[in-house]
């Protein structure tokens, strides 16, 4: 029997910044709003599957408009027991992603500017959605 193959391909087309900080998820979602006018609201945990058979969630906050769209997500996951698991295990030292996706180029610059600035942030950093492993984990 002749089997076949799915192949599936995915755009990336957002921009993703790393925030480290030792502030709640609720905190920075909060100082991001008053910093850039959005609105990130709590979303569903995002669920993301690891091997073996194991399915593991993350905090998620999110913004959507026509234009514009701007997820914040816990890096690590909200189960904490047993082995640790990274949303982006490339980067363990930031506690936070933040993903930026827009028709305009300079919004994710611009958002990322605006993070900077906040007092309690300790490191921000834009990483080249190319170069990671993990990237599929923010396929939506």
């Amino acid at each position: 029997m002749k089997k076949s193959k799915l192949v599936v391909e995915y755009t990336f087309d957002f921009s993703l910044t790393g925030i480290a900080t030792p502030v709640n998820g609720y905190k920075l979602a909060w100082a991001i709003n008053r910093v850039t006018g959005f609105h990130l609201v709590r979303l569903p945990d995002l669920a993301v599957g690891f091997r073996p058979m194991v399915e593991k969630f993350f905090l998620h906050y999110g913004y959507e408009t026509r234009l514009n769209r701007l997820k914040l997500f816990r890096n690590r996951a909200l189960d904490e027991t047993g082995p640790r698991y990274l949303l982006v295990p490339e980067f363990p030292r930031f506690d936070f992603i933040l993903l930026a996706q827009s028709n305009d180029p300079a919004f994710a610059q611009q958002i990322t500017e605006q993070v900077r600035s906040l007092p309690f942030v300790e490191l921000v950093k834009p990483l080249e959605v190319s170069r990671l492993k993990s990237k599929v984990n923010f396929v939506m």
